[in-house]
């Protein structure tokens, strides 16, 4: 699990999701869009993949279970207790998915520091659509 980012996000900063976009325009208008019960959400599962990492870089435990599918959902996240820091996300292949799609796969890989040592996450990841919203199901770590 992550750790909470320690930087202040604003709309004009780089996403945590190196979307090559900003927060604002990327995964921030959809977990800005959660807290506000705004309807704002991911049109693609790869829009989804990104906006949940960036919520595991943000600490936001809400957020993950929100897009997390109900039968595949934990009861709760805690987030405050690993010493996980997410340092970088690259989207390795995407299967469908799209916004007329009613599944798709993602394959990532995650980095992340535990105690100053580099590692890293390689999964490939379940996404369904649900009226009108993605979630995640389960992934695959490679």
């Amino acid at each position: 699990m992550a750790k909470k980012f320690t930087q202040a996000f604003t709309d004009q900063s780089d996403c945590p999701c190196q979307s090559d976009l900003s927060y604002g325009q990327c995964c921030g208008r959809f977990l800005k869009a959660a807290d506000k019960n705004d309807t704002s959400v991911p049109q693609t599962a790869e829009q989804l993949m990104r906006s949940r990492y960036t919520a595991y870089v943000l600490g936001n435990s809400l957020y993950l279970l929100n897009t997390w599918h109900p039968q595949y959902r934990p009861q709760k996240i805690d987030l405050s207790a690993s010493d996980q820091q997410w340092i970088g996300l690259k989207i390795k292949e995407t299967h469908k998915g799209q916004a007329q799609d009613g599944s798709g796969e993602v394959h990532f890989i995650a980095r992340y520091k535990v105690n100053g040592e580099a590692s890293h996450l390689e999964e490939r990841s379940q996404f369904v659509k649900m009226a009108g919203q993605w979630f995640y199901t389960t992934g695959q770590i490679l």
